[in-house]
């Protein structure tokens, strides 16, 4: 009740309340943005021969986000799924998944554990400037991972004043369940400092996000413990997180040098559902502690000669501990079981060096090579195998005349451990047509690297016997892009902005989970003939005075693979789901403050399974689609605060219908529902901002 009564007084706040202070809309996808991601240096979005997303620190702001997924998750393009049993989060873009996607903090790759991109949501909300997307393989620049696009991170720099103190405190309800600062419902504390002076920089900041879980079962010594609640398990499970960060930096007319250490130590509390026979329910606890060093330079040698060094050191640490919970005694007992005790460990060491080179005003070069290191050890992992890749890469920009940028590039490849293809190639290309129109065309291979969890990691236990596979080729793809921008109109307050774009991405080598051939009961990886993406995306964004609106529409086809050994069937060659999306955002000036609606459809996802044991028993089965939407209110007092308000989820989405009946991952049940989010949840927050 508390909750509801403050939002309520908020809401009177934001209508009465007068100040004189104006706010700027966040203007997404501004064509004056600029950006860095896969650039021979900042550039405007504009001029970028890439077709590039923004997301500013305001939108994300105004969000009131606790996490990345949250910012993402009405952005076309993408969808996520959850995996309750280990409390983490995949991501997908342009029909492909997370492993697929190369997560990026400042340009350094971040480390993951699995399949799943859980380094998305183990990045500190409070420290993002901006998120760069770029859709479509970018292994020339970036190597391994980048075959469906690049999703950059770019952390605040310490700003212009001499010293700038900041705080955030929010809290959410989780579906109906909240109590104030603990036990029930979202919760998040932040405090950063950042000062400047003379060149150099310092910055420092931590962030405790406490999500005290959905249906939370109780923990009782009573024998009263019939009740089917107990014996169903948590749904959501409870996570703590400790992120903390500084950054230190000297910067210069033609020297810049910066170091940047982030660290996290999360807990994820896993309660199993009690056995009715002999009152005993399985508990779990996984633990991550990860840390991420950059140390990072720029040097202008002369006006058309720039050097640039990324060195880069991320550790994780995932720990398992299992205990037996007796509801009729309180006693907890380790668990002897085959992997129910696991510490597994990753590391990964990258150096990357660039050579901007400007010819002359109509041609540039950019060398670069980079060296990666991946290992990895655990009670689970095949012995201490280590990885080493090495990758000299050469790109150009060509401007033979004004209006025609051609940008061609290779990427050399050597592995220690598996056949790497030798050479990736690339071509962008951009074209003015006009004052107005901006054609980009693209061609370019793209490859994932088999992780080292997929060759070596074997994760055995009563319910799993999954197994790595040390002969697992590189995936490979040829991926065609093209996109057409209209800039329209900028007239006075008016400016309006069109982007048509599609692509079409093949697939060879694919790596995927399949039942062994040798034992029925074991799962193991392969790799795949091929697999096919393909889709369309229309991007419109309107800016009109206070307006701010960015409306977008994608139709997206998967290819069904059953066609790859079956290719007689009866079916479709995709299977294709829509999207839409709409964000509007609107600028009180007079009381300084604003309100954001967020808003995503996400069409049925389509597939065919087979019923049966012949071709004639393939069926159609779909995940169901659903609108999500957030509404925010935001709101500044007395100069240093900003009261944030709103309601996330308003059509309260809790689960997705499912018709299919087959398992689709180690933790998949198969059929039934697919679990989505806790349902609606009240947001109330205050940021302190204090500058000197």
């Amino acid at each position: 009740m508390k909750i509801y009564l403050s939002l309520a007084l908020s809401l009177s706040v934001f209508v009465t309340v007068a100040q004189e202070i104006k706010i700027d809309t966040a203007k997404a996808n501004d064509l004056k943005d600029v950006v860095v991601t896969g650039q021979y240096g900042p550039q405007t979005l504009r001029n970028s021969v890439y077709n590039v997303r923004t997301i500013s620190a305001e939108r994300i702001r105004l969000r009131g986000a606790v996490n990345v997924q949250q910012v993402l998750n009405t952005e076309l393009g993408f969808r996520f799924s959850n995996d309750l049993t280990l409390g983490t989060t995949d991501v997908s873009l342009m029909g492909m998944t997370g492993r697929n996607i190369k997560i990026l903090l400042d340009g350094v790759p971040m480390v993951d554990r699995s399949d799943t991109r859980e380094s998305l949501g183990q990045i500190d909300i409070n420290t993002i400037d901006r998120i760069e997307i770029v859709e479509g393989p970018m292994s020339v620049v970036y190597g391994t991972d980048a075959l469906a696009g690049v999703i950059n991170i770019i952390t605040k720099n310490a700003g212009k004043s001499l010293l700038n103190v900041t705080a955030r405190v929010q809290e959410e309800t989780a579906g109906e369940e909240y109590k104030a600062f603990s036990n029930k419902g979202n919760h998040i504390q932040n405090v950063g400092v950042s000062w400047q002076n003379n060149g150099w920089s310092a910055m420092i900041g931590t962030t405790h996000n406490d999500f005290a879980g959905w249906n939370i079962k109780p923990s009782t010594t009573s024998r009263d413990i019939v009740d089917q609640d107990l014996a169903s398990g948590n749904r959501w499970k409870p996570k703590e997180q400790w992120l903390a960060n500084t950054k230190i930096g000297y910067r210069n007319e033609n020297f810049n040098i910066w170091y940047r250490l982030d660290g996290l130590q999360e807990e994820i509390i896993s309660r199993g559902g009690m056995n009715p026979l002999n009152y005993i329910a399985e508990w779990q606890t996984y633990k991550t502690l990860r840390y991420t060093n950059q140390l990072q330079s720029e040097w202008r040698l002369h006006p058309s000669l720039q050097l640039t060094a990324i060195a880069g050191y991320s550790d994780l640490k995932r720990l398992t501990r299992t205990i037996n919970h007796n509801f009729s005694t309180g006693v907890d007992v380790l668990s002897t079981e085959q992997g129910k005790q696991d510490t597994a460990k990753f590391n990964s060491t990258i150096f990357r060096t660039t050579l901007q080179y400007q010819l002359s005003s109509k041609v540039s070069f950019q060398p670069g090579f980079e060296y990666n290191r991946d290992a990895a050890s655990g009670q689970r992992i095949k012995g201490s195998p280590v990885i080493n890749d090495y990758a000299f890469f050469i790109s150009s920009e060509i401007k033979p005349i004004n209006g025609i940028n051609i940008r061609p590039g290779l990427r050399f490849i050597k592995n220690s451990i598996y056949p790497a293809p030798p050479i990736i190639p690339s071509l962008n290309t951009k074209f003015g047509l006009s004052e107005n129109f901006d054609l980009r065309l693209a061609y370019a291979r793209g490859f994932r690297s088999p992780a080292l969890r997929e060759l070596y990691y074997d994760f055995v236990d009563a319910s799993h016997n999954i197994i790595g596979n040390p002969n697992l080729k590189a995936e490979e793809s040829n991926s065609f892009n093209g996109s057409l921008t209209w800039a329209g109109l900028n007239i006075n307050s008016l400016q309006i902005r069109s982007t048509f774009a599609a692509f079409y991405n093949l697939f060879k080598n694919r790596i995927t989970f399949a039942q062994s051939t040798q034992d029925a009961t074991m799962t193991t990886l392969f790799n795949v003939l091929r697999y096919k993406t393909t889709g369309f995306t229309l991007d419109n964004t309107i800016i009109y005075k206070n307006l701010n609106a960015t409306i977008g529409a994608s139709y997206i086809g998967r290819y069904n693979d059953q066609l790859e050994h079956n290719p007689d069937l009866a079916i479709p060659e995709f299977a294709w789901s829509p999207e839409i999306t709409a964000t509007i955002l609107y600028n009180f000036t007079k009381v300084k403050g604003n309100i954001s609606l967020f808003y995503k459809y996400s069409g049925k996802v389509p597939s065919y399974q087979n019923s049966g044991t012949s071709a004639a028993d393939y069926r159609l089965v779909e995940i169901g689609d659903f609108s999500l939407a957030d509404l925010m209110l935001n709101k500044s007092i007395y100069n240093y605060f900003t009261i944030n308000a709103g309601v996330k989820n308003i059509f309260n989405v809790t689960q997705l219908s499912n018709t299919s009946t087959a398992s689709g991952g180690a933790h998949s049940t198969g059929g039934g529902t697919v679990p989505y989010s806790y349902g609606r949840s009240y947001v109330l927050g205050m940021t302190f901002n204090w500058n000197k």
